[in-house]
């Protein structure tokens, strides 16, 4: 009755926890983006995808690309196992809770001795069987194991939002790497096409100075030009294929093994609408992450508390032990012990102040990064807002320089025909209509990246929602 009484007294004290409960901290105010103000949503008007994120670009051979990501990509796989090693973390310290159970049969035999010292022969041998179970536990009664396995469940939630972030992160590479060869292939299209239109013009020359009516400068000139963007077009190969092989290892697979067709980059630039700042505190894996870390540093504080209290343990010991083995299991041959400690230390020179201390620090160390990674998300929306605004005005106006380079380079190939300019005044102009072209081709490879950085700082698809739930077990979050 007594062993009885003191199971239930432990049991009732199992209820105490020592240590500061968890609070989320407020997270840095911020008025609405800047950015907000006027912002008009690209085409398509509906951005809002109804499954992946990089759907809204409405790309067939990128969608198949993202794909792979989860299934292939070796970064995305080594944050996976940390993350199941984070749960197994919370199953050991789960196991605190529960009394360790032990069974341990034996059999020995011996003989007694005989006679007095020296003389030979000895008592008569016999055979001793035993079947002993065990029992230990030590009751978590300040709360010690339970802010463990809270501080083990908030780290494998911080694993879980690490493996979506990193997730993420190789998505949106693979999607800037995507949106840059493809700009590599609409500028082999662009050179192409200026190769050929250089190589009508130095046809006009070459048939001019036939005619007599120009000199061999000309001609040669208007070789030279070809020759040199032919060269060009020549170098474009090596940056698109530096672009396949980043996409190949990004995938999962040997750049020898992938092989992209070339396509033009699109010419549709959709947008995700920001929303409110707040939203990023519940969308964006990295600050999930970053919150589930104080929890993690705020439990072990309650754990560090604890050592200031005593321990005690309880433990069991019961079974038989007969001779012969037919008899072992009568009640006669019953053995059982039952035993409590209790362990409190009285002077450890500061140490355990030294511990709660580092806690504590700790903690605060968390709310800091906490508070700083919310800071880092305003400002990546902000500046890819901004960009958005900006290159899609400068988008227009070259748009116009282009349109206006290549209807003055149609007009002085005329005049040049005509007789009435030299053919350095076309040089100048397909010079400048090249340049113009290029430059719309990398502010419109500008805009998609910066497209992919504004859903990647708003968190893409993913949301807390996606978080595993607590371990049912571990104190719950408020």
């Amino acid at each position: 009755m007594r062993a009885v009484l003191t199971c239930t007294v432990c049991l009732l004290l199992a209820g105490c926890l020592v240590g500061p409960d968890y609070r989320r901290p407020a997270a840095p105010p911020s008025p609405p983006f800047k950015e907000r103000a006027g912002w008009k949503i690209g085409e398509p008007a509906d951005t809002l995808q109804k499954g992946p994120w990089w759907s809204v670009y409405q790309d067939p051979e990128l969608d198949r690309l993202e794909r792979t990501i989860e299934i292939s990509n070796q970064t995305v796989k080594q944050f996976e196992a940390q993350y199941r090693n984070a749960v197994a973390v919370v199953a050991q310290a789960r196991s605190g809770l529960f009394p360790t159970l032990g069974v341990s049969p034996g059999v020995s035999r011996s003989a007694g001795g005989g006679g007095q010292l020296g003389a030979t022969g000895g008592g008569a041998a016999f055979t001793q069987y035993s079947l002993n179970g065990t029992a230990a536990w030590m009751p978590d009664i300040w709360g010690s194991i339970r802010r463990q396995i809270e501080s083990t469940s908030a780290a494998a939630q911080v694993g879980a939002a690490d493996l979506a972030n990193a997730t993420l992160s190789a998505q949106a590479t693979l999607a800037t790497d995507y949106f840059d060869l493809r700009a590599e292939d609409s500028l082999i299209q662009i050179l192409t096409e200026t190769v050929k239109a250089e190589r009508r013009a130095m046809d006009i020359a070459k048939n001019e100075y036939q005619a007599g009516t120009v000199n061999s400068i000309d001609y040669v000139t208007a070789l030279a030009l070809l020759q040199s963007t032919e060269a060009s077009l020549e170098g474009v190969g090596v940056q698109r294929q530096q672009y396949e092989h980043a996409i190949a290892v990004l995938t999962g697979h040997a750049p020898a093994e992938l092989t992209i067709a070339p396509a033009p980059l699109t010419s549709t630039v959709p947008t995700m609408p920001p929303g409110v700042p707040s939203a990023l505190l519940e969308r964006r894996p990295d600050i999930a992450a970053a919150e589930r870390a104080m929890q993690q540093q705020n439990a072990l504080i309650g754990v560090e508390v604890a050592t200031y209290y005593p321990n005690i343990s309880l433990s069991a010991v019961g079974g038989f032990a007969a001779n012969p083995l037919s008899a072992l299991f009568n009640a006669g041959n019953e053995v059982w012990s039952l035993g409590a400690t209790g362990t409190e230390v009285l002077f450890s020179g500061g140490l355990r102040g030294g511990l709660v201390g580092a806690a504590r620090a700790n903690y605060d160390a968390s709310v800091a990064a906490y508070r700083q990674t919310v800071l880092n998300a305003f400002q990546s929306v902000e500046d890819a807002l901004s960009t958005l605004r900006i290159l899609e005005r400068q988008a227009k106006a070259e748009a116009t320089a282009v349109a206006s380079a290549q209807k003055a380079l149609d007009g002085t190939l005329n005049e040049y025909k005509a007789g009435t300019v030299i053919y350095t005044a076309v040089i100048t102009e397909q010079t400048l209509l090249l340049a113009d072209q290029q430059t719309l081709l990398a502010i419109q490879q500008g805009r998609l990246v910066a497209s992919v950085a504004l859903i990647v700082a708003l968190g893409g698809g993913w949301s807390t929602a996606d978080l595993p739930a607590a371990i049912p077990w571990a104190i719950p979050a408020p």
